[in-house]
């Protein structure tokens, strides 16, 4: 059950038990419940008084209506509730659930980014019919920011190419990714990647499948490739470690929620399947 996403018409917000995503700075706002934590509803922030004025409607998840909503920096927190980090969301709440907390992130923080427009600098304001901002001024025009990146699973035979980010605080291996740049296409983009990170050259490159994180904006598109040449030699800028891992041998990796780890499961069923049918 994926967000339907939707700009207008909204739906009268007055008797609507709406999902109410609420963030403050990079942080979600979350009713504690047992020992995990849930999405709030309309009614529940209207009585503790946190419905702001900077309200937006994202679309519908199964039958509920979805909004976003950016608190202001001072707001304090009420009893039962808490804040915390969007990535935290994950094992609290289903996966739809939070892909929908990431598009309303991805939504308020392109609402923050354009209150004023940057070409002459006067304020600007939401247009009536699409997701966009126009200035009041020059009329230009400001769309929710996409930025495209790729992440490869590069195979040797029956190893997988993992590598240890050295800006991560957590201390997992996963495949490697990287954003595109200007005039670049996405399989330029896998080569360049590879061959900065680690030395290693790839070819055979095919399209996996695709994913929307919200760190703050990035579409992540996932390719497979295979072993092209080369021996691994991290840049030590952006990568700690690499090295060649087997299914039966893997380092700590993601979560499930990611694409990486769709990408690394893959391969192990593969290399399963392929065991298998020796």
């Amino acid at each position: 059950m994926k967000l339907n996403m939707a700009v207008n018409p909204a739906p009268e917000m007055k008797g609507i038990d709406a999902y109410i995503f609420a963030f403050k700075g990079w942080e979600i706002l979350v009713i504690i419940e047992h020992e995990g934590c849930r999405i709030p509803k309309g009614s529940e922030l209207e009585q503790a008084g946190l419905i702001g004025a900077r309200l937006h409607y994202l679309g519908v998840l199964g039958t509920i209506p979805c909004y976003s909503v950016d608190l202001d920096p001072g707001v304090g927190v009420p009893d039962g509730f808490s804040f915390t980090g969007l990535r935290d969301l994950f094992g609290h709440v289903g996966e739809d659930l939070f892909s929908a907390a990431g598009h309303a992130f991805q939504i308020v923080h392109w609402d923050r980014m354009h209150q004023y427009c940057g070409k002459c600098g006067a304020p600007a304001e939401y247009a009536s019919t699409e997701r966009a901002k126009v200035c009041k001024r020059c009329k230009a025009i400001y769309y929710p920011k996409v930025s495209p990146a790729i992440i490869v699973a590069v195979k040797k035979g029956n190893m997988l190419l993992l590598a240890r980010n050295k800006q991560r605080k957590h201390a997992f291996y996963s495949v490697l990714a990287g954003f595109v740049e200007p005039g670049e296409t996405l399989e330029e983009c896998v080569i360049r990647e590879v061959r900065e990170e680690t030395g290693i050259e790839v070819k055979n490159i095919k399209y996996f499948a695709s994913q929307s994180w919200p760190f703050p904006n990035a579409l992540m598109v996932g390719f497979t490739a295979d072993y092209g040449g080369g021996e691994i030699r991290v840049d030590h800028r952006e990568i700690a470690a690499a090295d060649w891992f087997g299914p039966d041998s893997l380092p700590p990796i993601p979560g499930s929620i990611s694409i990486a780890r769709k990408l690394i499961d893959a391969f192990v069923k593969e290399q399963k399947q392929t065991s298998k049918e020796r």
